[in-house]
């Protein structure tokens, strides 16, 4: 069957990348369409929409990070940044913007379709109903259902990813996580880019930690990876 495994669009300036990476996706099952730059990117993408994205960042005129905003204001479809090596401001913002993960350049393209067939299975997984409708520690309040966060009352402008991370820490206070830990229960991969972690908590605690130099409730284990440690008992 045509998209049994899944539709993705490939977006990438370089016609090497594209063809490489289709092939691989193709081989595993998937059906790909491609998009040279964001213009097209984002008229393949209203014609049909893909069930993955794999976007490279720079490309000229509309880069990747331009295109990825545009999606996010009308799809939550699972999209997979491409970014250089050392590009950690592009990373931050790709993910701050609603990216699903990034793969950095250059790669292996049979990583890139694990990777793909990874967020894709986490994607299409039921949403189990949350054990509580709400998560509270002192003026940080999540509701689950709402999936909503608020800091003294005003709602924080998390990610969804940033929203997962946070109501497992909520939901596990003081106990130490390993980054390959999260990746598993909060991305539910066996593999991939741990700094992935690495950021999110970095963006959360800008978001929730008064001084996110100093943070207070996502603690760093030294040696582990990290903690939430709740402010009122």
């Amino acid at each position: 069957m045509e998209d049994q495994a899944g539709r993705v669009l490939v977006v990438d300036d370089d016609e090497t990348v594209r063809d490489v990476v289709r092939r691989y996706l193709e081989t595993a099952g998937f059906t790909v369409d491609l998009a040279g730059d964001g213009t097209a990117a984002l008229a393949r993408f209203a014609e049909r929409v893909p069930d993955l994205v794999v976007l490279d960042v720079m490309m000229p005129g509309l880069n990747g990070l331009e295109v990825c905003r545009r999606l996010r204001q009308t799809s939550q479809v699972p999209i997979v940044m491409l970014t250089a090596l050392g590009e950690e401001e592009n990373r931050i913002a790709g993910l701050q913007l609603g990216a699903d993960d990034y793969v950095t350049k250059p790669f292996s393209p049979k990583e890139l379709t694990l990777r793909v067939a990874s967020v894709l299975r986490r994607a299409r997984m039921p949403r189990p109903e949350p054990p509580t409708a709400e998560l509270t520690d002192g003026n940080l309040r999540l509701q689950m259902t709402a999936r909503q966060a608020t800091l003294d009352g005003a709602v924080l402008p998390l990610t969804t990813r940033e929203f997962d991370l946070l109501a497992y820490f909520l939901s596990h206070p003081g106990v130490a996580f390993s980054r390959a830990d999260l990746l598993e229960k909060v991305w539910g991969w066996d593999f991939g880019d741990q700094s992935t972690v690495t950021v999110h908590v970095r963006r959360l605690r800008e978001k929730i930690e008064r001084d996110p130099a100093k943070p207070v409730r996502v603690a760093t284990v030294w040696g582990v990876g990290y903690r939430y440690d709740r402010t009122q008992p």
